[in-house]
């Protein structure tokens, strides 16, 4: 049986259900920085430093031009000096503080994106087997990346652009305020419409954002699955390597727009309020001559040094409007990364979670009376199943596709709980064991083991990392994989390629075999281990197999019926129920659905052995099979 397919809606919170922006996101973005409120609290301390001392400057002015330039009698030149020197050395200073305000800045904000992305991993580590069987591995792919990527430059340098230019905009007014109320009032009159038309863009570029990252999840998930060697593979026999560039095409047109937009949004705004920050200067002249006119003394060194205030002012105003709506865009980014944060496991340890006690024989599986329904659909794929395996025995399920074999094997090792009845391992439920010691329990052998685009060594190790040398080499030679592997000019070291494509198929099944002995697992589930391979690599792997079994409890899910002749125990499973349950030859003489399946398979004891290039007959000749042409 295949493992089910995808279903929508499988976990509760899978981003298909998640259609609401958190319009908390902004509140949730600060605790990310309390862990490092020192280094935060410095942060803060050197931008109030550098924002506030860039006023000293500007009101220098002032006394430049009232007391050294035009003192009431004559330049004085000394003071002049002093002045000038002091003005001089101001940026230098500013300047280097400026670096250390950089260089910790950027630390505290890679400090917060390392922890971002650590959680986001191992929330998805966390996460069930269906939140991955309705979620397209190129969308998870692009949370991590692109998603957790776009928002670097908040936590690095936005939230500290936006305290600079408030302590900046705040410090000014405070000094114009010293200088002329009346002329700040001029300054700053509309600047409470800026900032309302800001939001308004804002909300508009964050909309697009959104639109924009799904536009690049899309792009990713299409380039994982036909950028893979399986995916390039399946293009070429299939000859639809244009169509698949077609598609790519379209999502990259999709995504270009949507670029465009997102630039392009609030440039007109930005327009006129660059332009109005360039005229008012202008109005501030005006109201000055107006003040001097009505009698209100007003110094040239004042109207001077206020209109460098006012550049301090309006630049510091533009950039709280850009990175206010490039805040607002990036809060569409945290959405998506906190709506995958948001995914409440379903399968988590128990209060009472216990761990299994080490031994080294095999455990007894129970299942009683065990229902199951996939979420979402319409009937269970399991109802009411009963069966056992003890210490020591080779239990086989057999069964048409569909019927539920696979599904009895993702219950065991709590891939998914069950929706009715129990699973138990040695008396213990399993939803009362933790998820730690039930992987160490068990082990799994698949049709397609996965291997990992690594060393042959790394592959094997994965099983137990800690393992020495020593160790591997003896799991492989169990294997019947240590001399195959000794052939390759890098011996251990050889890389296996993409999903282990430079391997045949009966070596990758006997390396994945390694593994599992390696990790020395009291329980062994083979799920159609050998169905995919030749002759002679089953043969190989079946050796290696009987070697793994050994004393474990072994649960063999098999189509081919030749290789489970010899079980302990068959359990024949049709339409979610065990039917059937008995020896072979026990199976036999009831006639049934078994006895169906055998005579198909066999028909009628004329074939002894049914392999994938032939058949060996009762009468010890093999017939192979030729393909018929085309």
């Amino acid at each position: 049986m295949t493992a089910p397919g995808p279903r929508s809606g499988a976990v509760s919170g899978t981003p298909a259900a998640l259609a609401h922006v958190n319009r908390d996101t902004a509140r949730r973005v600060v605790p990310l920085f309390r862990p490092y409120r020192a280094q935060v609290a410095a942060v803060v301390g050197l931008i109030v430093v550098t924002s506030t001392i860039g006023i000293i400057n500007p009101l220098l002015i002032q006394v430049v031009f009232n007391k050294a330039l035009f003192a009431p009698g004559g330049p004085n030149l000394r003071l002049l000096v002093i002045l000038v020197a002091i003005m001089a050395i101001i940026p230098i200073v500013n300047g280097a503080i400026g670096i250390l305000q950089t260089y910790k800045t950027t630390r505290v904000g890679q400090l917060v994106m390392r922890d971002l992305r650590d959680r986001l991993y191992s929330h998805l580590q966390t996460l069930p087997l269906a939140f991955f069987t309705d979620t397209k591995t190129g969308e998870i792919q692009s949370r991590l990346a692109n998603d957790v990527g776009g928002v670097q430059s908040v936590v690095t340098t936005t939230a500290s652009t936006i305290l600079a230019n408030v302590v900046i905009f705040v410090s000014t007014i405070v000094a114009m305020f010293i200088l002329s109320w009346q002329l700040t009032i001029v300054a700053v009159i509309t600047v409470p419409v800026f900032f309302w038309l800001t939001k308004m863009v804002g909300e508009r570029r964050r909309q697009v954002a959104r639109s924009t990252q799904e536009s690049l999840a899309a792009m990713s998930a299409l380039s994982e699955e036909t950028l893979s060697v399986s995916g390039v593979l399946l293009a070429k026999v299939f000859g639809n390597q244009a169509r698949d560039a077609t598609r790519y095409h379209e999502e990259n047109q999709r995504l270009a727009g949507l670029e465009v937009r997102q630039q392009m949004i609030g440039q007109g705004f930005y327009a006129i309020v660059q332009s109005f920050l360039s005229i008012t200067p202008a109005a501030v002249y005006l109201v000055a001559g107006l003040l001097l006119a009505h009698g209100t003394a007003i110094s040239a060194g004042t109207v001077v040094a206020f209109t460098t205030l006012q550049t301090r002012l309006y630049f510091p105003i533009g950039q709280l409007l850009q990175v206010s709506v490039e805040l607002r865009s990036s809060l569409a980014l945290f959405d998506r990364v906190f709506e995958y944060l948001d995914v409440v496991p379903d399968i988590v340890d128990a209060p009472d979670a216990v761990d299994f006690p080490a031994i080294s024989s095999g455990s007894r599986v129970t299942l009683r009376e065990v229902h199951f329904r996939y979420p979402g659909a319409p009937v269970d794929a399991l109802a009411g199943v009963n069966l056992k395996a003890d210490p020591g025995q080779l239990v086989a399920l057999v069964g048409p596709s569909g019927a539920g074999k696979t599904t009895i094997s993702y219950l065991i090792p709590r891939l998914y709980d069950v929706t009715g009845g129990s699973v138990q391992i040695d008396g213990v439920d399993v939803r009362h064991v933790r998820q730690a010691s039930l992987a160490a329990t068990i082990g799994f052998v698949t049709q397609e083991s996965y291997l990992f685009h690594d060393s042959i060594l790394a592959n094997i190790r994965y099983g137990r990392p800690a393992a020495s040398m020593a160790e591997i080499g003896e799991a492989a030679r169990a294997a019947y994989i240590h001399d195959r592997i000794m052939e390759f000019p890098d011996g251990y070291d050889t890389i296996v390629g993409e999903r282990g494509y430079r391997l045949s198929g009966g070596e990758k099944q006997r390396l994945a075999i390694a593994r599992v002995l390696l990790h020395d697992p009291r329980i062994l589930i083979l799920d159609e281990a050998t169905s995919a391979l030749d002759t002679a690599s089953e043969r190989e792997v079946q050796k290696a197999l009987d070697a793994l079994m050994g004393s474990r409890t072994t649960i063999a899910i098999a189509h081919r019926l030749s290789t489970i002749v010899n079980a302990d125990v068959i359990n024949v499973i049709d339409a979610g129920r065990v039917v059937e349950s008995g020896t072979h030859r026990s199976l036999l003489r009831q006639d049934g659905v078994y006895a169906s399946l055998y005579q198909e398979q066999f028909e009628g004891g004329k074939v002894q052995w049914r392999c994938p290039d032939g058949d060996i007959m009762a009468d010890g000749t093999i017939r192979h099979r030729q393909t018929q042409p085309a």
